[in-house]
This record gives C-alpha cells, structure tokens and sequence, in this order.
C-alpha cells in the first residue's frame, strides 16, 4: 500500500525566507514553484520536500513543532549539526546513537519545523543494492 515517500511538507509563514534558507542549505533552489509553494528534489532518490505558505496549512495545524519526525539520510550527523545550528537552527534532538551504525538527530528550522536526520547504515546496504 504505501509505496514511498513523495513528498515532506514544511509550512513557513514567510515562504520566501524559507526557499533561500533551504537553498542555502540544500545548495540548489527548488525545481518547481507556484504561488505559495516550492519543490526541492533532494537525496539518492530524489524525494520531494516541499515549502508551503502557513496560510494554506489545514485548519489546527500547530504552529511550532509537533507529529512525526522524518529522518534524512546524512553522512556525518555532526558536522550536519554543526552547519543546521550555524545558519540559526536550533536543536530539538541532539545526536543520539541509536545502535551500531544508527544515529538519529534533529533541529528546528527557522519557519518551525522539525529537520530530521540520521546516518542509517540499512539505507547505505539498501542504495548498495540498486542496480
């Protein structure tokens, strides 16, 4: 039933502030935009994270941090701290070891959402695998 991941996301209440702090971080601006939305394709299998203006958030929605976390795939979860808290992010989860070859990390960006990351050694084994 649930084939994959599309697309993550993040509401910002000022849409263009967040579109240059993440193509700051990502290094790349986002691939598709519209009105009060804009598309980044990132990683080994190109997911999608998406920037959506805080006016289209569904009724409820809370304002700062809550829910889920999703974890992207990082290569060194300390030096991604490191660069996230440098460009004004703040930690939500320090680096937590969470069993040989597994570290898991996060940070609240400055629209308040909640930036996931993790070095995961079955994604690596997983990538590996692909033809």
């Amino acid at each position: 039933m649930l084939r994959g991941l599309t697309t993550v996301s993040f509401w910002a209440a000022d849409l263009a502030a967040a579109k240059a702090w993440y193509t700051e971080l990502l290094g790349f601006g986002p691939y598709f935009e519209r009105p009060g939305y804009a598309e980044f394709r990132l990683g080994d299998y190109q997911h999608e994270l998406g920037l959506i203006d805080r006016r289209h958030a569904p009724a409820g929605a809370p304002a700062g941090p809550g829910g889920a976390v999703v974890y992207w795939h990082v290569d060194d979860v300390d030096a991604t701290m490191e660069r996230l808290l440098s460009m004004g992010a703040k930690q939500y989860q320090p680096p937590t070891e969470r069993g040989t070859g597994f570290v898991t990390a996060s940070v609240v960006d400055p629209f308040g959402n909640v930036l996931g990351f993790m070095y995961n050694a079955h994604y690596l084994d997983v990538l590996g695998e692909r033809p």
